[in-house]
């Protein structure tokens, strides 16, 4: 090693010690409390007969003072408090901690629902169960101007025109491996600012839950979540395949299952807003068994043994790229 080399390695030691003297002082700080009103922060001190040797947490150094110079009254109540405030706040932090677990159910062996909420769908690949987040996908609403039109031109009689709800592409991102995907929700409406479908659904069809799953329709570079027939006069029939679904709370989340499996296709999980409103935004997702495996899935780690032949609990990580 180069005599320059020496010298990095000595000042990146001399920092790495200087660092954890500091936190080290952060972490045991205590005030020597003045009879003047002032403070030394220390985090040790010893008495040797009228001096009083304490280290200082703001120089690093050990120094002295006489012992008649320090408030001990005033020094032992302030130091007896700051503890008791010390405890209760880690007793708060675990409460807290505990409370961040109740929130967040298991839902399958070593695999529990994210603590910061969401759209995630429970999913089984090659026999191993694993949860995949559903992204919000923004529906555009294709008036076919051009169509309607048209159809006016030729059929002057009829008053009214077709509107859709379309989501790009011909396929959802994420495809379920089952036909029976559990989806959790757990999505707050305070921060519900985007734009709503302000027409109802079919009375036939209507959903007395929160969300619903409709059967997309494909079609030509796009898919089709739902199809208004508007009338010259305003009113509106909405039409949706509409799937029947179970729906339960589970803690702060909402769990909802088709009622029967799925067949192959193209779905989304949809919100129904005030005043039934359907939110224009949707969670999209297709089930096709044969699809590859999710890259962003997140799986139940296996455990690994220990050289005393025990297991370590399952963890949650995500499948890698």
């Amino acid at each position: 090693m180069s005599r320059f080399s020496k010298s990095i390695c000595l000042v990146a030691a001399m920092m790495v010690a200087l660092c954890c003297a500091h936190l080290f002082a952060q972490q045991n700080t205590k005030r020597l409390i003045m009879k003047d009103g002032s403070y030394q922060l220390a985090t040790k001190w010893e008495i040797a007969g009228n001096r009083l040797r304490y280290y200082s947490a703001e120089r690093y150094g050990w120094e002295e003072v006489p012992v008649d110079l320090v408030d001990w009254p005033a020094t032992d109540k302030y130091n007896q408090e700051r503890d008791t405030q010390r405890a209760e706040t880690i007793k708060e932090m675990a409460k807290e901690d505990a409370a961040d677990d109740l929130e967040a159910p298991a839902v399958a062996t070593g695999i529990r629902l994210p603590n910061t909420g969401g759209v995630v769908l429970l999913d089984e690949f090659q026999g191993h169960p694993q949860l995949v987040e559903l992204v919000q996908n923004g529906g555009e609403l294709n008036k076919h101007t051009g169509r309607n039109i048209l159809r006016a031109a030729i059929n002057p009689l009829t008053l009214s025109s077709t509107q859709t709800i379309e989501l790009p592409g011909e396929h959802a991102r994420i495809q379920s491996h089952i036909g029976r995907p559990e989806i959790f929700l757990n999505v707050d409406p305070a921060d519900n600012s985007i734009p709503a479908f302000t027409q109802k659904p079919s009375e036939k069809e209507e959903q007395s839950n929160r969300y619903g799953i409709v059967r997309v329709e494909k079609k030509k570079d796009v898919r089709v979540v739902g199809k208004l027939n508007v009338a010259m006069y305003g009113k509106v029939n909405q039409k949706e395949n509409w799937i029947q679904v179970l729906s339960s709370p589970l803690g702060n989340w909402i769990k909802i299952t088709p009622a029967d499996p799925l067949p192959p296709g193209e779905y989304a999980v949809v919100e129904i807003l005030e005043k039934k409103q359907i939110n224009l935004f949707v969670w999209d997702f297709g089930v096709d068994p044969t699809a590859p495996a999710t890259p962003t899935a997140w799986t139940p780690r296996q455990p690994e043994k220990s050289p005393a032949g025990t297991s370590t609990g399952p963890t949650l990580e995500k499948r890698p790229k």
